[in-house]
């Protein structure tokens, strides 16, 4: 079966409806629900909070995997209502970046390229190349999942032209020794 409508149109009743019988239908889509939670404009900010809390009871894994797809929508659903100082919003963005770092290794993912990490969103409504799936490394990416424990390829670089340097004023070195 298919739902038919889209999430952000439905009433609290129906999202408790579709959440119990998500099995049977075939274009129920979990990142979609959440998603709709915030785009929902029937729903009044007590009714969002209690379809998240539902929607938590059975899609709570998949919920915690949207740190990793979409961060920024994890963050709003989470905290829908909540005020947060810049402080808190920054502490919360180091632990999302924790939490990513966590999974991958969890689930042994080599590559980082996922859901908003990997499209071209450059907020420009004009843009040819919106929604376009990109690769890793290439110009036309906005953003990337990066962590404190990486490598630093640049920093790799400087290291060893310095050494090489270092190994040619040493022979240079040894060589006057010698001559004198």
């Amino acid at each position: 079966m298919e739902i038919g409508q889209k999430f952000n149109k439905l009433t609290v009743k129906e999202y408790f409806f579709y959440i119990d019988n998500h099995k049977k239908y075939k274009d129920f889509n979990t990142l979609g629900l959440y998603r709709s939670i915030l785009e929902n404009e029937k729903l009044t900010l007590d009714d969002k909070i209690a379809v998240r809390d539902y929607a938590h009871k059975t899609f709570l894994k998949t919920f915690e995997f949207l740190q990793l797809k979409d961060p920024k929508t994890f963050v709003e659903v989470e905290h829908l209502g909540q005020e947060l100082t810049n402080g808190d919003e920054q502490n919360l963005w180091d632990n999302i970046r924790k939490n990513q770092q966590r999974i991958l290794e969890d689930k042994r993912i080599k590559h980082r390229n996922f859901g908003d990490y990997s499209k071209h969103n450059c907020g420009y409504e004009t843009c040819v190349w919106n929604g376009i799936m990109i690769r890793q490394g290439s110009w036309l990416m906005e953003s990337e999942i990066h962590f404190d424990s990486d490598k630093k390829e640049y920093m790799a670089k400087l290291k060893s032209e310095k050494r090489k340097a270092d190994r040619k004023n040493a022979r240079g070195l040894i060589k006057k020794e010698l001559e004198s």
